[in-house]
């Protein structure tokens, strides 16, 4: 065990508070355990940084800019950056730790990789970096989303992965954890890239650190654009919970910075067609963590709905629930509409058409009242490519 020491709130059994944790089948805790002694056995190597961080320059293509957005701030009277996740390899923020992951794989003598997806853009990341390593990658994604998300799908496909459309409940992203899960099971010598905060300890952390990028060149990007690293607020929207846990994390021990994660409202918040977790669900085990659930009083799952295939997940990862319980950060839920209208708007005005992901992150702008003097960070997780069908559908 090496120094390695997190900045998130979490205590050495993986728990934020009253949640978190590792709820698994006994076939699984040797995995896990594997798991975590790589990870904190490799976090601060010289040389897994330096592998690390050479991908992400010269095959990710990062730093991603942070951009003023010049139109969007005049039109809102404030000055809004955009963290352009859309820009990188694989269009999303997902390669960031799906590269982070499959070397940690590497490093354990792993050549099968499992991994689920909603959008598509963790498939698809997942998929990349399988190809790049040389590895198997099976990809569990609801027959729903296969349909919703037909261009990822055959990403996917071309790069060389294993499809496998799940039938079952409501054909989405919880649908698909669920038979990756059943998959690790069956086989637990394969290495099983989750692509979210959620799942067991060490899971969220390790998403979460991966992720920590992201944030830490906002911190850079700003010091070098506006003379101080620190903004007034950092907006990201939150399914699972990765792209905002890599916004949030250099920011989470700065009380000054205020951060707001924007959450799926569906059709809203009261009409049971809705993905907002946090505003609606109660404290339960999901995938192998405690966090907030939608579910019956009797803990039967409640099926989420959004038009975003990446947001209609019926928990969120152990920090977020975290996060919102404490006060650290604010949520708003984001009906589909407003969502749409937030897309449709970027595109017009800045000519940068978003994942519909990100359009909740966007539709902040809308529901919230921001002073002119404040510096306010976006993170666009995606770009929009793949919702091209959706947006079509809405479009006016």
């Amino acid at each position: 065990m090496n120094a390695y020491k997190s900045l998130l709130p979490v205590d050495e059994d993986g728990y934020y508070g009253r949640f978190g944790g590792a709820y698994i089948p006994e076939i699984l805790h040797k995995n896990v355990e594997n798991l975590l002694e790589a990870f904190h056995r490799y976090v601060d190597d010289e040389e897994f940084n330096k592998e690390f961080d050479q991908l992400l320059r010269d095959y990710v293509g990062r730093p991603s800019p942070l951009y003023r957005a010049n139109r969007l701030s005049e039109l809102y009277g404030t000055n809004i950056y955009l963290k352009r996740e859309d820009l990188n390899h694989t269009g999303a923020h997902k390669i960031n730790s799906a590269i982070g992951s499959a070397l940690l794989a590497k490093r354990m003598g792993k050549h099968r990789i499992i991994a689920e997806t909603g959008a598509g853009q963790h498939g698809v990341a997942t998929a990349t970096v399988c190809a790049l390593m040389g590895m198997e990658c099976v990809v569990y994604m609801g027959a729903t989303d296969v349909e919703r998300q037909q261009p990822n799908v055959e990403r996917m496909r071309m790069l060389g992965a294993k499809v496998e459309p799940v039938h079952s409940g409501n054909k989405t992203l919880k649908d698909a954890t669920n038979e990756a899960i059943r998959d690790w099971c069956c086989n637990p010598d394969s290495f099983y890239i989750i692509g979210s905060t959620v799942g067991p300890h060490p899971y969220p952390e390790m998403v979460a650190h991966f992720q920590s990028v992201i944030s830490r060149e906002i911190k850079e990007q700003l010091r070098s654009q506006i003379g101080h690293e620190n903004p007034d607020y950092v907006v990201a929207c939150v399914g699972g919970g990765s792209n905002a846990a890599g916004a949030f994390y250099h920011f989470i021990n700065s009380p000054g910075v205020k951060l707001i994660a924007a959450e799926a409202a569906g059709l809203g918040v009261d009409t049971g067609e809705t993905a907002a977790t946090i505003s609606v669900g109660t404290e339960g085990i999901i995938h192998g963590a405690r966090t907030l659930v939608m579910q019956t009083p009797d803990g039967q799952i409640i099926e989420p709905y959004s038009v975003s295939a990446g947001l209609d997940y019926p928990g969120i990862g152990p920090l977020h629930a975290f996060l919102a319980s404490s006060g650290r950060a604010e949520v708003i839920a984001v009906t589909d509409r407003e969502a749409l209208d937030a897309a449709f708007r970027l595109t017009r005005v800045e000519g940068i058409i978003p994942a519909l992901e990100s359009a909740h992150a966007l539709a902040i702008l809308d529901k919230k009242r921001f002073s002119h003097d404040d510096i306010v960070v976006i993170n666009v997780s995606g770009r929009g490519d793949k919702d091209m069908h959706t947006y079509l559908k809405y479009q006016d």
